[in-house]
């Protein structure tokens, strides 16, 4: 249902590397990259992820909203998580189960975007 998501960024091009490294270890590459924009693919018929600066200029904040990134399973959670928080995320909460059948970690993006690493099973 989904077909991409758009992320306000102030700088999206020095962001990029960041989003390259975290998307990178969940199997996305860059697709491409504008001006104004880069955007990364998962494959065939998976939600596309953007990176823009806001349309009418103003501030680019990630305030009350969270993107949840499926991991295949919990060693890739916390492996991920950990890089995220090497390129530079703060942590918003340690990865760990969340349930019998849910295991997650959280951290914000250097643009100020909360995300949610999780693995379900």
């Amino acid at each position: 249902m989904i077909g991409y998501i758009t992320l306000g960024s102030d700088d999206p091009h020095g962001a990029a590397p960041f989003y390259d490294a975290v998307f990178g270890a969940l199997g996305g590459t860059r697709s491409h990259t504008t001006e104004t924009l880069a955007a990364w693919d998962f494959g065939p018929l998976r939600p596309q992820v953007m990176l823009t600066v806001p349309f009418e200029g103003a501030a680019a904040s990630g305030n009350g909203s969270m993107v949840a990134l499926m991991a295949p399973d919990p060693e890739t959670v916390d492996r991920v998580h950990a890089l995220a928080l090497n390129q530079g995320a703060a942590d918003e909460g340690a990865p760990g189960p969340r349930g019998p059948d849910f295991y997650a970690g959280y951290f914000r993006t250097p643009d100020g975007h909360k995300m949610n690493l999780f693995a379900v099973g």
